[in-house]
């Protein structure tokens, strides 16, 4: 089997959606590239390699060559890129208050002239228009070479490298805007009169808008990161010890498996263990979703993370740094918040032409303006080749999908529903199907015996020991039941010999010289044993719900078992619901028809498999598949490992320390199933939310582009202004962020 890794990256220098397909262009490039994953909103590029790909450092080369700077992720890299983006974020603040002050007086020293006449017999009494629009040139010189030069130095590397971005149209436009400005300030003999109109505003201005935009735009993105930090707070940063018989304070990094911890009332647990000594209840709400504090004694397990209650306990370490549950959390979170959804495919080939196609467009507007245009013919071509630079950037674009994953998976394991695969979170939004496995999903997964009716001469004592002491060698919920039947009534189990468990059927055995077979009717039948008028009463159990076994010594029927699995706590609740999300509910059960249909009648389910051997359940999947649903499989992710596999989207019911469960493509960190209503909820929500920024950013830019060319004018004398244009650009990234941050108030088990 091939082996296959991956790689995550950090990356700088990242803008708009057309930055992240050249980075993806250019790292799936590379041989041994299988897939490559570029997010926008973390600053990230997930990667992966096959067994003869390239290294991660190669990798990060690769990109840096293409004009955005990489580094490989690791915890130390993570940290110094979250301290620099911190930075970063601040030195975007300052830029953006200096581009602020520095634009404002050219804004009103131009604009205010235009809009108050007072405003503009003053200044032409005071210091005349030649003075003023030298102040203006001035000032949008210092907005230009200061706080916007980052526009030049990345835009003009970018057209140099034919790969165009978001810099390069502003620094297109805003060039084109005070160059034009400073050629009717320095040579005005080259234009005509009408012509002589300076745009120094527009261009400082623009760098105004656009940096706002980009500063709250980051400050937005930094709350669609609240869920990973919340995660990461979680685990303290010290613990006491018992180190040579004396409690220490030690750094959790230093806690090694074995250790022996003490954990106080009120405190959170460091690493995962068990508990040794003492009873306490603990809140483990932020773990698997579950408001109910949760009651730990000696040999009970505890996750990391979780909060002690009013008791005190010693607890012996089981998993420690990047083994335990909640770093396991912690990488599902950002491996779903880094994924591509099928949905993003349709950007990437819009962004693929979107930025040259535009530089295009603006040139053809310039065009057609100087051609067919009104006078001041070079000042209106200017204007509407500006705007169209300014407006179009894909930034929304770019932002719409990653920023509602982000949201979305983040708010999820809030709520105890992790996303192991990014992509489950469209899929899930199309099922049509919901399939639950019986027998630890539906029920509690622990059988008691509720009949044992003995055959023939044998009493009941010594066949339910005989029975059991096959059964004790078995690893099975019913033949636990049986056993513990056995226990219970104080009987004494003799020793089996040459016991075999029959997958899906049964056991056999030797018992005191006697052959022992138990199991179900299927078994019985292959062993040629005579059930006579047992099965009439098998029948009335099955009826009951109850699940009905035979057992046969020496050949000869001996006993009929009944047992009963108990159904969970709001399972019939979550079935009505997911009906009222228009979904089928199916049950796919080893059990016998008639006991599967008693419990479908009891909840309600749709579509009953029944005698479903633990192999079979994948073609039960693919019965229900080929009428052409969707089928998301809800299962206990251990037993059902090829059903999870093979279901459109495999949900794994995890017990709070079981999340590596490789098969599934969603795990609910509780056994409640209203974890699968949360899943459902989030997923069609957040395809919801994805749709609308999507629609958003699209209609955006084909509705506004038109307008920022003059395609108004003719009718109603409106041209955008490229300062309209540079906020309306910044405000629309800032509706796909907070459109996004919507999801963030989702509610566990809602519609």
């Amino acid at each position: 089997m091939r082996e296959q890794k991956t790689i995550t990256l950090t990356v700088g220098n990242m803008s708009c959606a057309s930055c992240v397909g050249r980075v993806d262009r250019a790292l799936a490039a590379m041989p041994g590239v299988r897939e490559v994953m570029v997010n926008l909103a973390t600053e990230e590029a997930t990667i992966e390699v096959g067994d003869n790909g390239p290294t991660a450092e190669a990798l990060a080369q690769t990109a840096t060559q293409a004009g955005y700077p990489a580094e490989v992720l690791h915890q130390r890299i993570a940290e110094a890129t979250a301290h620099r983006k911190a930075e970063e974020a601040q030195s975007l603040a300052r830029r953006t208050w200096l581009a602020g002050l520095l634009a404002l007086p050219v804004f009103v020293l131009e604009m205010g002239s235009h809009m108050v006449p007072a405003f503009h017999h003053v200044v032409m009494q005071t210091i005349g228009i030649t003075q003023s629009w030298w102040i203006q040139a001035a000032l949008t010189t210092l907005v230009l070479a200061g706080p916007g030069r980052v526009f030049y130095a990345k835009g003009i590397a970018a057209l140099v490298q034919r790969a165009p971005d978001m810099n390069s149209l502003v620094a297109v436009g805003t060039a084109a805007a005070y160059s034009y400005s400073l050629c009717v300030l320095l040579a005005p003999s080259l234009l005509p009169d009408a012509a002589r109109v300076v745009y120094f505003e527009a261009a400082a201005v623009i760098v105004f808008f656009i940096l706002l935009g980009r500063s709250l735009e980051a400050r937005a993105k930094g709350r669609t990161g609240a869920a990973i930090r919340a995660l990461l707070k979680l685990q303290p940063k010290t613990a006491q010890v018992l180190r040579e018989g004396t409690a220490q304070t030690v750094a959790v990094e230093q806690i090694v498996p074995q250790d022996i911890v003490l954990l106080r009332p009120g405190e959170r647990v460091p690493v995962d263990a068990v508990v040794t000594e003492g009873s306490s209840h603990l809140d483990e709400s932020m773990i698997t979703g579950e408001p109910i504090p949760v009651e730990k004694q000696a040999g009970d397990p505890v996750t990391g993370g979780t909060i002690n209650g009013p008791g005190s306990l010693t607890l012996r370490a089981t998993h420690v740094g990047a083994e335990t549950v909640l770093a396991g959390i912690i990488r599902m979170v950002q491996d779903a918040q880094g994924a591509k959804l099928p949905i993003q495919a349709l950007v990437d080939r819009v962004t693929l032409w979107f930025v040259p196609a535009v530089l295009g467009l603006a040139a053809l507007t310039v065009t057609i303006w100087l051609a067919f245009g009104p006078a001041p013919v070079v000042s209106y071509a200017l204007v509407a080749g500006v705007a169209v630079l300014i407006i179009a950037c894909p930034c929304a674009m770019g932002l719409a999908t990653p920023t509602s994953i982000m949201v979305a998976t983040g708010r999820a394991a809030e709520l105890g529903v992790l996303f192991r695969k990014g992509d489950a979170l469209q899929a899930l939004a199309d099922v049509d199907v919901i399939a639950f496995d019986k027998t630890g999903t539906l029920t509690e997964g622990a059988p008691v015996l509720t009949s044992f009716a003995p055959s023939g001469d044998i009493s009941r004592d010594m066949a339910l020991s005989l029975v059991a002491a096959v059964e004790a060698r078995v690893e099975h919920p019913v033949a636990r039941a049986i056993v513990d039947a056995a226990k219970d009534e104080g009987l004494a189990l003799p020793n089996a010999r040459e016991v075999t468990a029959i997958s899906g059927l049964g056991a056999r055995g030797q018992v005191l010289g006697q052959r022992i077979l138990v199991g179900s009717e299927e078994l019985m039948a292959q062993h040629d044993i005579v059930l006579g008028g047992a099965l009439a009463t098998a029948e009335t159990h099955a009826a009951k719900g109850e699940t009905v076994f035979f057992a046969a010594i020496d050949d000869q029927l001996a006993a009929l078992i009944c047992v009963a699995d108990q159904i969970k706590p709001n399972v019939a609740e979550v079935i009505a619901e997911l009906h009222a999300q228009g979904l089928r509910v199916a049950m796919i059960t080893g059990d016998k028809e008639e006991t599967a249909a008693s419990v479908a009648r009891q909840l309600g389910i749709d579509d009953v498999i029944a005698r479903v051997l633990p192999e079979g359940k994948t073609a039960a999947l693919g019965t229900i598949q080929s009428s052409g649903a969707k089928v998301a499989f809800v299962g206990d992710g251990i037993n059902d490992a090829p059903a999870l596999a093979t279901a459109d989207v495999g949900i794994a019911i995890g017990s709070g320390t079981d999340i590596a469960i490789g098969a599934a493509d969603v795990v609910l960190m509780s056994g409640d199933l209203r974890g699968v209503q949360t899943a459902m909820h989030v997923s069609r929500a957040a395809m919801r939310n994805i749709r609308q920024n999507l629609f958003w950013a699209f209609s955006y830019n084909t509705a506004l582009i038109p307008v920022a060319a003059g395609a108004l004018y003719a009718s109603f004398g409106l041209l955008l202004s490229p300062q309209l244009a540079a906020g309306a650009m910044a405000l629309s990234s800032l509706f796909v962020l907070s459109n996004a941050l919507r999801l963030r108030g989702l509610k566990r088990g809602t519609t």
